[in-house]
């Protein structure tokens, strides 16, 4: 039954109107995204496949072009329509943080980086520069590596730390492995980036770790 059949208190879309998004399963939100589904099967059904196909919405957004259209229903056309809309999302926490406070607005730049590392093939380590108010200049990744390993050059974190005119920095890397905790050479990369970026009076206010859907802080756990 197509969703335009269903009684109006139970359309995606008039429930989002009426109690707001957040009363809205995942497959139901995504209904809303594709607003039509396949031939069989409604938006809702869709969204259902969508969800159950990729584990987690985290792996959808992340999933290559080929990937989300082995699912029927799904094209070209639609996944350009869904990273534009992931893309504006990431534009609309940038703002936040250029606007506001990085430092004081911790969770959304646990959201923004969890939009830019979560579900990487590979290690990638971001550096986000903040002015003397702690709000958001640029954040660049600076180096990429492999499956487990990156190698991080403290002299170009300076050198680029510099060409921002930076007051501080967060630190950011991803674990593909999933794997949550630090390693010691973390620890050890975190305290050698601290000691070369303060012989140029630029602070590191925090370094977060992002695997899967979680977010380490080191400043939240004492560590920096």
């Amino acid at each position: 039954m197509a969703i335009t059949d269903w009684p109006a208190d139970q359309r995606p879309r008039e429930r989002l109107i009426k109690f707001g998004s957040q009363a809205l399963s995942d497959a139901e939100l995504l209904a809303v995204f594709l607003r039509v589904g396949a031939a069989g099967k409604s938006a809702v059904d869709l969204g259902r496949e969508m969800t159950t196909h990729f584990g987690s919405l985290n792996r959808l957004f992340s999933a290559p072009l080929s990937d989300f259209c082995t699912i029927n229903g799904l094209g070209p056309a639609k996944f350009a329509q869904l990273q534009a809309i992931l893309e504006l999302g990431r534009r609309s926490l940038v703002e936040e943080l250029q606007t506001g406070s990085s430092f004081d607005a911790p969770a959304a730049v646990k959201q923004y980086l969890q939009l830019l590392l979560t579900n990487k093939p590979h290690e990638s380590f971001l550096v986000l520069f903040l002015d003397v108010k702690n709000r958001l200049i640029c954040a660049e990744e600076l180096f990429r590596g492999t499956l487990t390993h990156a190698s991080v050059y403290p002299r170009e974190v300076v050198k680029a730390a510099l060409a921002h005119n930076a007051a501080s920095v967060m630190l950011a890397h991803n674990h593909p492995s999933g794997t949550l905790e630090p390693s010691t050479a973390d620890r050890k990369l975190t305290d050698t980036l601290k000691q070369a970026l303060g012989l140029i009076d630029v602070r590191v206010l925090d370094h977060f770790i992002v695997a899967g859907t979680q977010v380490h802080s080191f400043a939240e756990h004492g560590q920096l």
